[in-house]
């Protein structure tokens, strides 16, 4: 959850002297968002639990102990609180009934944090720290609006939706889940990703210019099945491109070992990462043609950067990324692999793409007419007018 007060003329302004409070002004406070928890999301600046941020000022950030959203909040500035809580679907019984009471104690938690920073507006996004962060909003009578990024709403959504005075959508399609409540706002993403240029972003990175860059990434942890992919297509891949790959933390140690294993002649055209932070942005731009999982931010930042995919769905994330992935693709501007082809598909798919730029170049195209720049404007206009500013 996200905590904000706005700024300027009748709200909390910043002076020459500090903060202060505006002549007659209210003070604007949404209150920040829990972050998805969903497999395969990317959570970093440049994600919905960081692109509206610019729009909005004062936020307190909830989410889970620990969690990578934790890390992410205290790297933008965003003050941190952390409540407890638990999944629940998929669960074992004996699972399912300790998690409740800990979202129980979860509610008290968020109740308690809601009265020491008196928001005005609560801002949810999903994952199982929503429910009992909107529930303790909705008991104090704070207005929620909750921002589903994926095509399919998942149970925390579904719950609390009910609690939600508007639900902000990426697309018009998913409208129908949520009669009378819904909004088209579009997948918000950092307004880098939106003004940065293919030169500048390789030089950044130190890539050629003249050679065609694959990006591989699958998500904060990384996706083992497309690092093996990846490592085992090197010879192959790298002779038609360069790569720039993101493993994640827990297959960094082999993918490393790996790449100080190839030739020198391939070496200068293989770039791993273990994690990128601010320099993800650079990573989309430069790129010709990315891999990756079909967790919701594909929906937002490769159409900001009119960025041709290989989706992978990862095969145990209730279906959210089979929509996602086949979204993309009904509309042309991506390919889909599943997760059990990788092994003979992959590195064929690559070369067939890059070796066909008109092809590149008409998926490009289809990605950016899905773009939606103004999202981030329109998510804070709907918070500002439930917070009454």
């Amino acid at each position: 959850m996200t905590g904000v007060r706005g700024q300027g003329a009748g709200g909390r302004g910043q002076g020459a002297g500090g903060r202060g409070q505006g002549a007659g002004g209210r003070r604007l406070r949404p209150v920040a968002r829990p972050a998805s928890q969903e497999g395969g999301r990317i959570e970093r600046p440049g994600t919905p639990a960081g692109a509206e941020t610019d729009e909005l000022i004062n936020l307190c950030y909830v989410g889970e102990a620990g969690g990578i959203e934790e890390g992410l909040a205290h790297r933008s500035g965003i003050p941190f609180r952390a409540v407890t809580t638990g999944q629940i679907r998929g669960r074992a019984p004996w699972i399912v009934a300790r998690n409740l009471a800990r979202m129980g104690q979860g509610a008290a938690q968020c109740a308690a944090l809601l009265r020491e920073f008196r928001p005005d507006v609560v801002f949810v996004t999903g994952g199982y720290v929503a429910a009992p962060v909107a529930w303790a909003a909705w008991r104090q009578r704070i207005p929620v609006l909750i921002y589903l990024p994926d095509l399919t709403p998942g149970l925390a959504i579904r719950v609390v939706s009910r609690l939600a005075a508007r639900v902000a959508v990426s697309f018009p399609e998913v409208t129908p889940y949520f009669p009378g409540k819904a909004v088209v706002t579009g997948y918000p993403v950092r307004p880098e990703l939106l003004t940065i240029d293919r030169a500048s972003a390789r030089a950044a990175l130190q890539l050629r210019e003249d050679r065609p860059t694959l990006l591989v990434f699958g998500g904060s942890r990384g996706a083992r099945s497309i690092n093996q992919a990846v490592v085992a297509g090197l010879p192959t891949l790298l002779a038609h491109c360069q790569i720039v790959h993101i493993s994640g933390s827990l297959d960094w140690e082999w993918v490393s070992r790996a790449a100080a294993e190839l030739p020198e002649t391939l070496q200068r055209w293989y770039h791993p990462d273990s994690y990128l932070h601010e320099e993800m942005v650079q990573a989309l731009a430069a790129a010709d043609l990315v891999v990756a999982r079909a967790g919701a931010s594909v929906l937002g930042e490769f159409p900001a950067v009119g960025l041709p995919s290989i989706l992978v769905p990862y095969p145990f994330a209730g279906q959210h990324q089979d929509a996602n992935a086949a979204y993309l693709a009904d509309r042309g501007a991506a390919v889909v692999v599943a997760d059990s082809d990788l092994p003979g598909r992959l590195s064929s798919v690559v070369v067939e793409l890059l070796g066909a730029p008109e092809r590149l170049a008409e998926m490009r195209q289809a990605a950016r007419a899905l773009a939606r720049p103004d999202a981030a404007i329109s998510i804070a206009r709907e918070l500002r007018e439930l917070a009454g500013c």
